[in-house]
């Protein structure tokens, strides 16, 4: 991949694995180090990221999209760590379902004394697979899960859904979807989605194609789940300032080259998000020193009218399809 350094032009692409892992040493990665980067606004290798505990399931600061009501929905790299975590306790056992709550009783007696067999997430859509029948559950603004060692604790307020297997309980609360679905309907969702950078059977291709025909805002298309699956509002503020896209371009303006760089990052930086539970995309040159707390982990991401870090404009902000946009008006240009 390639960022634009400031005040300067676009250097020579540094070539990325597709695969590469990150923290793994990969391009402009330090190793062990959490986050792995393309070549960076200011170089340096990134670093300074811990692993969060693993008890709470909507992910550690940065981990969800703010909405323009301040609310915060949960972006891929939460569903896919939530997927590892729910097969790390549940796959494999036997698992008791039950509705708390009441309005899930139906689905959770079809599931109840089911063998969970595999965990996936789709963007942010996590599927448990029971047979012949799966269960989908979309967090939305509101859905979380805690997880906890039995015995489980009395349940209360709306606790939509409790599985209990292998020593270890998992609650639901506010789910947008929880519900069971045929085959053929999980894969109805799944035919309605972009590409996933956190899946290996994406094909960035076909986002790429969705982009260099639409004359809508980039800006935008990022936050199109057909476009691409699972990227929220912090992704789509940090990943554009990384690379140096101003976010009103039409998709169709943007570079082949660009767009593979951008995905290359993507990649990277999701993977890193799962690990370590947070969204960091500020490299330690970057950003302030002491411990990496929320308001150093972004670049642009909830730091309107503040400096840029890296030329010192003021950062703006505006709503774009119903997210506030971040973005600097003169690194992003």
């Amino acid at each position: 991949c390639s960022v634009r350094p400031a005040g300067g032009a676009s250097g020579p692409a540094a070539p990325v694995p597709a695969g590469a892992d990150a923290g793994s040493g990969g391009s402009g990665g330090a190793a062990g180090d959490g986050v792995a980067y393309c070549v960076p606004p200011s170089g340096g290798a990134a670093g300074g990221v811990r692993r969060r505990s693993r008890r709470r399931c909507r992910g550690g600061p940065g981990s969800a999209t703010e909405t323009t009501s301040g609310r915060t929905v949960p972006e891929g790299h939460t569903i896919h760590r939530l997927a590892r975590e729910h097969n790390r306790l549940l796959v494999g056992h036997a698992v008791h379902a039950s509705s708390p709550q009441g309005r899930f009783v139906e689905g959770a007696a079809r599931i109840d004394g089911r063998v969970l067999e595999k965990t996936e997430a789709y963007g942010k859509h996590l599927f448990h697979r029971y047979g012949d029948v799966f269960l989908h559950v979309h967090l939305g603004l509101y859905g979380k899960f805690t997880v906890g060692a039995l015995p489980a604790p009395e349940p209360r307020g709306a606790l939509r859904l409790r599985l209990l297997a292998d020593g270890h309980w998992i609650d639901l609360r506010g789910p947008t979807a929880c519900e069971l679905m045929e085959p053929p309907e999980v894969d109805a969702v799944r035919d309605r989605l972009g590409p996933d950078p956190l899946r290996r059977d994406a094909r960035p291709d076909l986002a790429f194609d969705r982009l260099s025909r639409s004359r809508v805002a980039i800006g935008a298309l990022l936050m199109d789940q057909s476009v691409i699956a699972g990227i929220g509002n912090v992704y789509r503020a940090e990943i554009l300032f990384r690379h140096r896209v101003e976010p009103h371009r039409p998709g169709r303006d943007l570079p082949r080259e660009t767009w593979d760089a951008l995905w290359a990052d993507l990649v990277l930086l999701m993977r890193a998000g799962v690990r370590a539970g947070r969204i960091v995309t500020t490299l330690p040159a970057d950003r302030p020193r002491g411990r990496l707390t929320r308001d150093k982990a972004h670049y642009v991401y909830r730091r309107a009218g503040l400096p840029c870090r890296i030329c010192g404009t003021e950062v703006r902000t505006e709503v774009m399809v119903g997210r506030n946009l971040f973005w600097c008006p003169t690194c992003q240009r």
